[in-house]
């Protein structure tokens, strides 16, 4: 068989030339590249799925709902009719493609981020206006999500052109509790507010520290506002966090900053009278050397799980009009994904993508999962019926499996009715046994001292046995000698 040259490289050694060639045969799988992502993110789902699967959407259907999704518009008539006009069979990809690169895209996801981190709140310190074109800025550019999200919760306002990303903070008047739950929540999925004063009765992977952990951050964060009126971000160098439960006055505690998902974060050690840049003063926007508020955004990072899964979670639902969790808020064990496997991967996949929106957006338009029809298929009752017999083989097999762990536990309840009965017994023949052994230990104590009666007597017999033998021996010698 003859391997295909995947590549030559020509190096040239003196006057020598060498020419290197990779085969594909010498180690197949070094060459092997995983199937695109939106073909796994199908695979995922028809795994999953358990009943009718709708078939593609028409070509109006389709058009009308990436043209929502990806610019929240709908299509012109004109467009609408060029779109199912044309016969080549990559439309669909060349669509996408063309609504991704078009100003509307960027307009429509600039508002979608709007709504989702300053929630229609009012201007107070920095303009809509100022905010909005910095999304704008950023969408235009593709700015990757965990440098957006960076900016957002590092930028204190001061830099005329990172300003408008301090709009998150500043418009929430730095109030730490409000930004402990938006951060959490918006950030994280994960709606801390009710571990504000106790761990969250109803769910059990949201406990008290989680909440402080969060509020560690920012609350030595406060609003200064200088000569020019204008207000900025300003970080104190102290301010420690403790906690108590409302509930239980002895669960309480000392907590330091860290984000959902990971560690307590080390802290470096100043002298008194070294922890500022600029101490304070009056009227002085005071900088300390080191600020927790910065180390938020530090632990933006790609191995962080729930940050991963919270913005995937979210784009998710963004296209498909229902995300993998709902609501998206609330991520905990009890609270699932759909289809938990195909959110770790999306989540996994845009950390890989390097936060790529754009790219990620692609992939899930390109999906079969996105482009199925809204209707029912033709043939609903052959799949029903279809379905309906997979039901029966699992309930069957679920049956088996129940009956196998009944007859299981039923085995395992024998046995310990055994054991229990076994260890009633004990006592009885313990008792008896000591009933019995009573007898047999006075018999031996008697033994014991006759047989020491009887070494006590012959124990002076000995020496002169001794003797006798000794005058018998001599005797037998003399008489030897006479004759």
């Amino acid at each position: 068989m003859l391997c295909p040259i995947v590549a030559v490289f020509v190096r040239r050694a003196g006057k020598v030339l060498i020419l290197l060639a990779l085969f594909t045969c010498l180690a197949p799988e070094l060459f092997a590249q995983a199937p695109p992502l939106h073909v796994r993110m199908d695979e995922l789902v028809t795994q999953a799925h358990v009943g009718p699967m709708a078939p593609a959407a028409g070509d109006g259907e389709f058009a009308r709902r990436i043209y929502l999704d990806l610019t929240g518009m709908v299509p012109s008539s004109a467009e609408l009719a060029a779109f199912v006009a044309d016969a080549s069979a990559d439309k669909r990809t060349k669509l996408i493609d063309q609504l991704l690169t078009s100003p509307r895209y960027v307009r429509h996801m600039a508002n979608v981020f709007d709504v989702m981190w300053m929630e229609r709140r009012p201007d107070k310190h920095v303009p809509a206006a100022e905010w909005q074109q910095y999304l704008l800025d950023s969408f235009a550019a593709n700015k990757p999500y965990d440098q957006i999200a960076r900016e957002v919760l590092s930028s204190d306002g001061a830099d005329p052109a990172t300003r408008p990303a301090a709009k998150f903070f500043l418009d929430r008047e730095v109030e730490p509790n409000l930004l402990t739950r938006d951060i959490g929540r918006i950030f994280f999925g994960r709606d801390y507010q009710c571990n504000q004063c106790h761990n969250h009765p109803l769910i059990d992977d949201y406990l008290q520290p989680d909440y402080y952990g969060i509020f560690a951050f920012v609350n030595r964060t406060q609003i200064f506002t200088g000569k020019d009126k204008k207000p900025v971000l300003m970080d104190k160098a102290d301010g420690e966090v403790s906690y108590q439960s409302v509930f239980d006055p002895t669960a309480k505690g000392i907590t330091w900053p860290r984000v959902p998902g990971g560690k307590q974060i080390e802290e470096p050690k100043f002298n008194p009278g070294e922890e500022y840049v600029v101490a304070p003063a009056k009227e002085v926007r005071h900088v300390p050397k080191y600020s927790r508020r910065l180390q938020l955004a530090a632990q933006i990072v790609p191995t962080n799980k729930p940050f991963n899964r919270n913005i995937a979670n979210r784009l998710w639902g963004q296209m498909l009009g229902r995300a993998l969790v709902e609501p998206v808020e609330f991520q905990y064990a009890a609270n699932p994904p759909t289809n938990p496997q195909l959110l770790e991967m999306l989540a996994d996949e845009f950390a890989a993508m390097k936060y790529d929106i754009k790219g990620f957006l692609r992939e899930i338009a390109l999906s079969q999962a996105y482009q199925r029809a809204m209707d029912m298929p033709a043939d609903i009752a052959a799949q029903a019926a279809a379905a309906q017999a997979r039901l029966v083989a699992l309930e069957a097999e679920q049956k088996a499996l129940a009956d196998a762990s009944a007859a299981a536990n039923a085995a395992a309840g024998k046995i310990d009715a055994d054991l229990a009965a076994a260890r009633k017994t004990i006592p009885a023949i313990t008792e008896e046994f000591t009933k019995v052994s009573a007898p047999i230990v006075d018999v031996k104590k008697a033994s014991d001292a006759a047989a020491k009666g009887v070494a006590d007597a012959t124990a002076p017999i000995a020496p002169k046995q001794d003797i006798l033998k000794a005058l018998a021996e001599a005797a037998a010698k003399a008489k030897e000698a006479a004759a």
